[in-house]
C-alpha cells in the first residue's frame, strides 16, 4: 500500500487551488483496491469482462502467474514499466511473456497498463478538482498531452469532457 501513500503525498501539496487532501487520494486507492479484490483491477465500472484472464488457455500464463503479474500491474501502473520487468514476475523471457500476457488477457500488456491508468485517471477527474496535468502524472502519463492523446483514442472524450461529464451525471 506504500505506492497510495507516496501519490498522496504529491497531491498534498496540490495544486493550490483546492485540490485532493490525504483522505480523498486514500479512499479513491482503497476503492481502486477492493474493486481488484472482487474482480479487475483498478476497474471504474467494476469487473471488466476484458481484464478477466482466461485461464487454462493453451499458450497463455498459469493461474498463478497471472495472478501474481496483475497484482503486480495494479500496484505499479503508474511508473514506467519494461516489458523485461513484467516478464521477470513470471520467470518468462519478455518474448514468451508477451504471448503468453496476450493469450491470457486478450490484449497485449501495454494495452491493459494503459487502461489501468485511464481508469484511475477516470476517478480522480470525477472525484476532485485537480488540474489535468496533475492527474496525468498522477496516472502515470508523461504528460497532459499524452493523456488527452491516450484518452481521446481509447475513450472517445477529452479529459475535460470525461470530467464535465462525470460531473452533470452527478447532478442529475
Amino acid at each position: 500500500m506504500q505506492p497510495q501513500l507516496d501519490r498522496s503525498r504529491i497531491v498534498f501539496g496540490g495544486n493550490g487551488e483546492g485540490g485532493l487532501g490525504l483522505n480523498s487520494i486514500c479512499e479513491i486507492s482503497r476503492d481502486r483496491k477492493m474493486r481488484s479484490d472482487d474482480g479487475a483491477p483498478g476497474s471504474a465500472s467494476g469487473p471488466s469482462p476484458t481484464r478477466q484472464p482466461a485461464l487454462n488457455v493453451k499458450g497463455g500464463l498459469s493461474a498463478r502467474s497471472a495472478r501474481r503479474v496483475q497484482e503486480f500491474l495494479d500496484e505499479n501502473f503508474t511508473r514506467k514499466l519494461a516489458l523485461a520487468e513484467m516478464a521477470a514476475v513470471c520467470g518468462l523471457s519478455p518474448y514468451h511473456f508477451m504471448r503468453a500476457f496476450s493469450r491470457t488477457f486478450g490484449m497485449p500488456p501495454h494495452q491493459y497498463v494503459l487502461d489501468l491508468r485511464l481508469d484511475f485517471a477516470e476517478r480522480l477527474l470525477a472525484d476532485s478538482r485537480m488540474a489535468i496535468a496533475d492527474i496525468a502524472h498522477l496516472a502515470g502519463f508523461s504528460s497532459q498531452s499524452h493523456f488527452t492523446t491516450v484518452m481521446k483514442k481509447y475513450r472517445q472524450v477529452t479529459p475535460l469532457q470525461a470530467r464535465v461529464g462525470k460531473l452533470n451525471s452527478k447532478v442529475r
